[in-house]
Formats: structure tokens, C-alpha cells, sequence
């Protein structure tokens, strides 16, 4: 009786799974050296695909870039959306978002060397093409800020000015850590531990700073 040897079968390379396998890898290569520094080898190494496979799915470096900007909005903007933030008081959804906030930049506190880089090189031209994302993600704080102050949950302020200002108070803690590490190198500033202190911090900060004294 002839045995039947069994073929392996190839696994199936999932289409979403490699995208992000890409775009992560990417998103590291261009906070490190931007878009004109980065290379596409060096993604497609780190990334376990070949350069025609990025070029599949992104069709050069430049969409590539344009996909990676993007992204960081669009998730944030859907955490946002989870949080049905109608629903709650302006003071909890203003806490919620700040939580929500922090904890998303101290999974990726990479990411604010993106930005860095796009207005060093590019003065912002391609972060002009992630606009609505962008929009979206904060009309929900300026949304939650409005809303406190109709009902009298918050003093009166400029909520688009007061919305750049949490939001600078948040994200600086992972835009300086490069630098402070080396100030104070005993100090783990990424931390689940200091993470939280962080957190805490800008919470009673930011709200104590909106909120109207009665």
C-alpha cells in the first residue's frame, strides 16, 4: 500500500496583518530619520517582507509615509468614539479622554518624533493630507469642553485654545524623554509605575484648571 505523504500547506499571509507588520515597522524608520532619511529596505527588513510587497499595498515610499501619518488619528479618534463621551458628565468624559490619551502615546511615545520630523522637513505639507482625522480627534475634546461650559461644569474659556493646551500637557511628558533620560537616567519615565503618576498628575492639573470655582 503506497503512503501518502502529507504536504505541508503554505500559510496564508493575512493582507491586514501584513499592512501593519509594514506600517509599524515604517512608522519607526520615519520618526528616526524622516521621510527623506528613511529607507524602504531597511522597512521591509524589519517588517519580514520584500520592497515590491510594500510597494503592493502603499505603491511607493512617499504612500507609505502618507498611510503612517494617518493612522495615529484614526485610532485615537475611534478609542474616542468608544467612550460614548454623551454619556457621561463633561468632567468624567474630559477624565476619560486624558486617560485614554496617555495611555495611547505610552504605547507608541515614539510617535511624537513623527511630528517632529514632518515640520523639520516638510513644514507639515503631508500632515495637511491626514486634516480630517486629525478634525475629527479633536473636535471631541473641544465637543467635551463646550459642553462643560454651556452647563456650568467648566469655566469660560476658549475651548480650542484650552484643547491645545491638554493636549501639549499630555503628550510633552513623551516628546521630552529622550532628553530627560539622560538628566536623570535612574528615572524609568516609560514605566507602567510612572506612566500612572504621569496620569494622575495631568488629571487633577487639567481639571482643576477648567472646572469653575463655585
Amino acid at each position: 500500500m503506497v503512503q501518502l505523504r502529507k504536504i505541508k500547506s503554505r500559510p496564508v499571509r493575512d493582507a491586514e496583518v501584513t499592512q501593519q507588520q509594514i506600517l509599524d515597522a515604517a512608522e519607526l524608520e520615519f520618526a528616526r530619520h524622516g521621510l527623506y532619511g528613511a529607507r524602504l529596505s531597511a522597512i521591509a527588513k524589519a517588517a519580514g517582507v520584500t520592497n515590491a510587497m510594500i510597494h503592493y499595498y502603499f505603491e511607493s515610499k512617499e504612500g507609505l509615509y502618507k498611510a503612517v501619518l494617518q493612522r495615529p488619528a484614526s485610532e485615537l479618534a475611534t478609542e474616542f468614539a468608544s467612550l460614548d463621551l454623551n454619556e457621561l458628565s463633561p468632567t468624567e468624559a474630559l477624565e476619560n479622554m486624558i486617560r485614554v490619551a496617555i495611555a495611547y502615546e505610552a504605547k507608541h511615545p515614539h510617535r511624537q518624533m513623527l511630528w517632529f520630523q514632518e515640520a523639520s522637513q516638510n513644514r507639515g505639507e503631508y500632515i495637511k493630507l491626514s486634516q480630517q482625522n486629525m478634525v475629527e480627534v479633536h473636535s471631541y475634546l473641544f465637543q467635551v469642553l463646550e459642553r462643560g461650559i454651556k452647563d456650568g461644569s467648566f469655566r469660560e474659556l476658549d475651548p480650542r485654545l484650552t484643547g491645545l493646551h491638554i493636549i501639549s500637557i499630555c503628550i510633552f511628558y513623551f516628546i521630552a524623554h529622550e532628553n530627560w533620560k539622560h538628566l536623570t537616567p535612574e528615572v524609568d519615565r516609560l514605566s507602567p509605575k510612572m506612566v500612572e503618576k504621569h496620569t494622575e498628575a495631568v488629571v487633577e492639573l487639567i481639571l482643576a484648571g477648567v472646572k469653575k470655582i463655585r
